[in-house]
């Protein structure tokens, strides 16, 4: 009765988290969406927008999405044969599990009519779900402990995740091998099953268990021809219909073996019955724990992997963006893949703020979302924005489908809302005099500039610009423009304008100017100048020089960002 309460209550609470988890969706505010959109209005707009889904073309995409990315995980396995394997045998094995053999009286047992757990094919089964699980498991250990950036930002959720899932396994093993050996178990099936009296009988019943199903008795029984075959005929008659060769039980019964010497002494301790309230109560655990942890992808993943079949965030009502953008943050995996290709990725080498990188910057944009983060970590997480180049490599190789984009460029609109300006808004906002305060509040030498032009090997030679006549080629072939519908309002100016600033001497209201600091350096401009101005090393340079003015490299200068810790999400 105790076992039974505690699972009806792992039950209750697992379904009465996920659906705080979900609604949750609703109130997590990242993007200027989010300020004008009540969490009613956006449950509305998420109910309407089923029907819609549903009743369209797109059904067709879902249908696609599901087979191919929920359930064979495309994604993965063009990514990484040893991933897709791990992903695969943990989904899988864990799912399965929970259908096939946690849930096997509510199930299996209400369908499959000869159903036994004890009997083949649902041994053979549960042992090679088994498999899978400690493959998953296995895969995931050692890439957390191989690859470096895994093993630097394994974080606790992680590793409590694998430890409670490795804790199930092993002791579920563990229990069905004491099973085996149990001359207990097989006392009590005796009587309850069979209820014989006739000890010779009971003996030949004995020496057949020992012989073909590895049961360990006190008292050994006579193993010959006579009383194998007397007993092989009453296992057809009172035992065959729900008991298979526990060969089939391949992870228990080697243990089984293993564990014959001591076999004896573990039964008179009864160790089967401690390992099975263990074994279900870790269980126990684990259901109610599923939604506030990584098992909860189980459930978000394939909904963010639906909805990425949809189309871009961005593609989505207004009113849906927010909670899209909150399940997007709780189908994170951590798994890195982001981070590992991260085009900026290099330069946590120079600047230890763990926010550069995709999958630790998520777990910053999570806290700004529910009001959670200080001043000093929307500080981090502003820089890390910064430094994004906004590539889209993040979002093309994420495996659970999130619109990385998406929330990048959503957080940075609210960090900006809150006034932690882009690197060019905070040049803007300073003049050459502040510039010089700052300095002399420094300490430095009245009258010296630590950004003078010493070191520029560009930007402070006018011979630099003399030869440009303003023909805009750097213009029309820069990727920047182009992908701009409005460069006026999206950039402040363009390539050929901020050349321009530069030969006019407006070195301060270039380097406050958006297109420093969108250059991607593809080097088009430079390649095509046909009067030979370096336009993408000035860019670059004016863009060493502005870093230098917001955090000197004499690091006298304060930039307003603390020394926090990097290793963990806020």
């Amino acid at each position: 009765m105790f076992l039974s309460y505690c699972a009806y209550l792992a039950l209750a609470v697992c379904i009465v988290g996920c659906l705080w988890r979900m609604g949750r969706w609703l109130y997590v505010d990242i993007g200027p969406e989010a300020v004008t959109v009540a969490p009613g209005q956006r449950l509305t707009a998420m109910l309407k927008a089923v029907p819609d889904v549903i009743f369209s073309r797109r059904l067709w995409d879902i249908g696609k999405a599901i087979l191919l990315d929920v359930l064979l995980q495309r994604q993965i396995a063009r990514q990484n044969i040893a991933r897709w394997i791990m992903h695969l045998g943990l989904f899988y094995g864990v799912a399965l599990l929970i259908f096939t053999h946690a849930l096997d009286d509510l199930i299996l047992e209400r369908f499959v009519s000869d159903y036994a757990p004890t009997r083949n094919p649902f041994m053979l089964l549960r042992n090679l779900l088994g498999l899978a699980m400690l493959t998953g498991l296995g895969i995931a250990v050692i890439r957390r402990h191989k690859i470096e950036l895994l093993k630097r930002f394994n974080a606790l959720p992680d590793r409590l995740t694998i430890y409670l899932l490795a804790a199930i396994l092993l002791s579920g093993i563990a229990l069905e091998a004491s099973q085996i050996v149990s001359a207990s178990i097989f006392d009590e099936m005796v009587e309850d099953y069979w209820g014989s009296e006739d000890t010779a009988e009971i003996a030949s019943l004995e020496a057949y268990w020992a012989d073909r199903f590895a049961v360990v008795f006190a008292k050994p029984p006579a193993i010959n021809t006579n009383t194998l075959e007397a007993g092989a005929e009453i296992h057809a008659t009172y035992c065959a219909e729900c008991h298979s060769s526990p060969h089939a039980a391949f992870l228990a019964f080697p243990l089984a073996k293993a564990i014959k010497p001591v076999a004896v002494w573990l039964d008179g301790l009864r160790v089967d019955i401690s390992l099975w309230y263990f074994h279900y109560l870790i269980s126990c655990i684990a259901l109610a724990y599923l939604p506030f942890s990584k098992l909860f992808h189980l459930v978000s993943v394939p909904l963010s992997l639906v909805l990425h079949s949809v189309g871009p965030a961005q593609s989505q009502a207004p009113a849906n963006r927010p909670a899209r953008r909150a399940l997007g943050l709780d189908a994170c995996t951590h798994c890195g893949v982001c981070s590992r290709h991260c085009s900026v990725a290099p330069i946590m080498a120079v600047i230890e703020n763990a926010t550069i990188l995709p999958s630790e910057k998520i777990g910053a944009v999570a806290g700004m979302g529910r009001a959670r983060l200080s001043p000093a970590w929307n500080w981090r997480l502003a820089q890390g924005s910064d430094i994004c180049t906004a590539c889209g490599r993040c979002t093309e190789l994420c495996p659970s489908g999130i619109d990385l984009q998406d929330l990048w460029q959503a957080s940075q609109a609210d960090l900006v809302r809150q006034g932690y300006q882009p690197p060019h808004g905070r040049i803007r906002e300073k003049s050459v005099d502040q510039w010089a305060d700052q300095a002399a509040a420094a300490g430095l030498p009245a009258g010296s500039n630590e950004f003078a032009d010493a070191g520029l090997r560009l930007t402070a030679n006018p011979g630099t610009f003399w030869a440009c006549v303003q023909c805009t080629t750097c213009t029309n072939v820069c990727p920047v423009v182009a992908a701009s519908e409005n460069p006026g309002q999206d950039l402040g100016m363009t390539p050929q304008q901020v050349m321009n600033l530069m030969r006019l001497e407006l070195k301060e209201m270039a380097l406050g100017c958006r297109m420093v600091w969108d250059c991607v350096t593809c080097y088009k401009c430079q390649e095509h100048c046909p009067q030979g101005v370096p336009v993408a090393d000035v860019l670059y340079e004016l863009r060493n020089e502005a870093c230098r003015r917001l955090k000197p490299s004499a690091g006298r200068l304060s930039t307003g960002l603390p020394k926090g810790p990097t290793r963990s999400n806020p």
